[in-house]
């Protein structure tokens, strides 16, 4: 039989906090993220503001040696690790750290050092090139680093479905836990790319927002003027457990992860299918697994980035999935206010999904000003919502066509 898996502590670096309750108080407070970007001159890009992440000294959580050797998304991975086991109120050195592993997404990884020392070898040859260059760069190096930092010896994987990264990360950690891999998964997604190189090549493709004199205003999903998304960075981490395990030591727990479906649309490498019809299956799939009938859902964070073409599709898919009980849910966009956390970001809205049950607040779609025809459902437009959920869905779609859903449920 199929092991319960339940969420018992959460870690948090977004561009509206760092900290739980930061970002939380953000959230519901319909607070923007967004700003010009000042880890780089951004003058010459035609985007010029993103969600950067502005409270986080890596001092906090890191030996200062050992945080010269990673990366701002390992950083930014074995911080929000920290927080998400002290969360949890987990005690490693009573704990089987062979049934404790690491699944965490990242869509791009380390691209500020791939930046840097490209520099390096044009300017000075590569000899000078550094020796943990490589390690420092590589995808699966937040993983790596989670585990070595905390001594987890379980399965560790690293996710890279672009923008569903952490969402497929997340599935998959509870897949393991079902089947009895492992006691406790520590999972989630970890994203750093508002780098010179990263930005340009988003703005190459047009698909980011160039309302650059009101950057709080930029990302507006659902709203007819939206424009293209608006990059972030940062890291969301879940603690999973069996809920044997998680019963067993008295935990907390926060809410249960019941279900998880993920697709492809195989249409495009980066325009989503406009008839929806890979999220349509993602989610009927996370439905199915989750045991659920979709009428039972009563909010989505849907992955809704702002962009023209993308949005309309999921909201084309949800109602092709919900039928007439997509006008009685909730469904909101957080990226509004954080912007996208590309690989890092369904890990963060998992996390939303989570708090949104256990504190009984909906956050809401901010910016949200002119109806789209196309995008008419209730998306709690402006200002958060107490309701009680009991059912909560996550969507996470990326380039390539990777579709991911998450089904989360009242405990």
């Amino acid at each position: 039989m199929q092991k319960r898996v339940v969420i018992t502590g959460l870690g948090i670096i977004s561009p509206v906090g760092t900290g739980l309750e930061r970002f939380w108080s953000s959230l519901t407070g319909g607070v923007s993220g967004i700003r010009r970007v000042t880890r780089f001159d951004p003058s010459n890009h035609s985007t010029k503001i993103a969600g950067e992440v502005v409270d986080f000294e890596h001092t906090k959580f890191l030996d200062k040696k050992e945080a010269r050797r990673m990366d701002r998304f390992t950083q930014f991975a074995v911080a929000a690790a920290g927080m998400a086991i002290e969360d949890a109120g987990l005690n490693l050195e009573v704990e089987d750290r062979n049934r404790v592993g690491v699944i965490l997404g990242s869509g791009i990884g380390g691209i500020g050092t791939l930046e840097e020392q490209a520099k390096v070898l044009a300017e000075k040859g590569p000899g000078r090139v550094s020796p943990i260059f490589v390690p420092m760069m590589i995808s699966n190096m937040g993983a790596a680093q989670v585990a070595i930092s905390y001594r987890l010896f379980g399965p560790n994987v690293t996710s890279v479905t672009a923008c569903a990264s952490s969402s497929n990360a997340l599935g998959d950690a509870f897949k393991m836990l079902q089947w009895g891999y492992a006691d406790i998964m520590i999972s989630g997604g970890t994203e750093a790319s508002i780098t010179p190189l990263a930005m340009a090549g988003f703005c190459s493709m047009k698909a980011m927002s160039t309302c650059n004199d009101e950057p709080e205003k930029a990302s507006r999903p659902f709203d007819a003027r939206r424009d293209g998304f608006v990059c972030g960075e940062g890291s969301a981490i879940l603690v999973l457990e069996t809920l044997e395990h998680a019963l067993s030591r008295g935990a907390r727990i926060y809410a249960e992860i019941a279900g998880y479906g993920s697709s492809c649309d195989a249409y495009h490498i980066t325009a989503p299918d406009p008839e929806g019809h890979g999220a349509m299956s993602s989610m009927l799939s996370a439905a199915k697994d989750a045991g659920i009938t979709p009428e039972e859902v009563d909010y989505i964070n849907a992955h809704a980035t702002s962009t023209p073409i993308g949005d309309r599709a999921e909201v084309k898919a949800i109602k092709n999935v919900f039928g007439a009980h997509a006008y009685k849910l909730a469904v909101s966009s957080t990226k509004s206010m954080t912007g996208h956390l590309l690989g890092a970001a369904g890990g963060l809205e998992a996390a939303v999904c989570v708090m949104t049950i256990d504190r009984g607040v909906i956050p809401p779609t901010i910016n949200y000003e002119y109806p789209d025809d196309e995008c008419d459902l209730d998306f709690v437009p402006n200002v958060a919502r107490e309701a009680k959920v009991n059912v909560a869905l996550s969507n996470s779609f990326g380039f390539g066509g990777h579709n991911a859903t998450l089904v989360f449920k009242r405990f």
